[in-house]
């Protein structure tokens, strides 16, 4: 007969209280309580991270869980710039035109702010970021807001968006020196999420206007034409709440009828709901990362939280039978 000690070298311990440090995969009797635990992975999870330094909400971000920007604002002031070290947030130099509700692309020392909201119809102007400050740069085409992008500073891609006709399908590459028009979404639509690359990119959820109906559209870019995936299961309007790959992604929180504090995964075929969500249901907050290490900050209501996602997460538990 196969026994743990046969499998892992080790038999099981009996001990008075639970290890300080035990390691992934150890079991133990706790014989104080009579109980078998050992420790081992219960799935992703959302903990609180540090604060921003403002509100920010309807921006855009791009970078890493350890080097995040974030950038666009509804709120007072819309230029404002803030950086995430892995630690804590500090302020850089603010955008050069205000606006909302724009495409984010690249990373913290080299990003792209497109589009967003300049007015009734949207702004077409585009911002490079060194890390330090922006430069205006070669505008866009089609004036839309509340679109979404990805890719690099380089060769980004935005898609989505609304304008003074209704919800957008419009497409746009971007090549480091100006902007051409690509194919048309299949679903147009604002709020919307938005991870990949310029040739390899993934769109989720977003708001059909008006009046604004949450989405579940899904669909994948090859770098000239889009293709309807498998819906999420939760309807939901977001914008930048997606990251990952085309592949390997995570959708989080939006608004369905209420804030939600949903989160799915995406393996490339399907998107599943998992246990793990918001401790903050927000909506048109600022996220980045990946399937297994994201975060997430500001977003509606207002505020300046942030909340890191890590898979797998440790912990100990109790052994059962069932």
């Amino acid at each position: 007969m196969t026994t743990f000690k046969g499998i892992r070298g080790t038999a099981i311990q009996s001990v008075s209280s639970d290890p300080t440090n035990p390691e992934v995969g150890q079991i133990w009797y706790n014989n104080t309580i009579g109980v078998l635990k050992g420790y081992r992975s219960i799935g992703g999870a959302w903990a609180s991270g540090p604060s921003l330094t403002n509100n920010q909400a309807y921006g855009a971000g791009v970078g890493t869980p350890t080097a995040a920007v974030i950038f666009g604002n509804t709120q007072t002031p819309t230029i404002i710039t803030q950086k995430y070290n892995g630690t804590s947030w500090t302020t850089s130099g603010n955008m050069n035109t205000p606006r909302h509700s724009l495409a984010g692309a690249g990373t913290q020392t080299a990003a792209l702010g497109s589009f967003g909201s300049g007015g009734v119809g949207g702004a077409t102007t585009t911002e490079s970021f060194n890390g330090t400050s922006w430069t205006s740069v070669t505008s866009g085409n089609t004036g839309r807001r509340y679109l979404s992008g990805a890719g690099t500073q380089t060769a980004a891609v935005s898609f989505g968006g609304v304008n003074p006709g209704g919800n957008s399908a419009a497409t746009e590459l971007y090549n480091g020196t100006s902007w051409t028009n690509s194919g048309n979404m299949n679903t147009g639509r604002g709020v919307l999420g938005g991870c990949g690359t310029q040739t390899a990119a993934l769109a989720a959820g977003g708001g059909i206007f008006p009046p604004v109906s949450p989405s579940s559209a899904s669909e994948s870019f090859n770098g000239s034409t889009w293709t309807s995936t498998s819906s999420i299961n939760t309807s939901r309007q977001l914008q930048q709440q997606l990251v990952g790959s085309q592949t390997s992604a995570l959708i989080m929180g939006g608004y369905t009828t209420t804030f939600s504090g949903v989160t799915e995964s995406w393996n490339g075929t399907s998107w599943t709901s998992i246990p793990a969500t918001l401790g903050a249901a927000r909506n048109v907050g600022e996220s980045v990362g990946t399937q297994s290490k994201a975060l997430i900050a500001g977003g509606a209501p207002y505020g300046t939280s942030t909340e890191i996602y890590t898979d797998p997460t440790y912990a100990t538990q109790k052994i059962t039978t069932s």
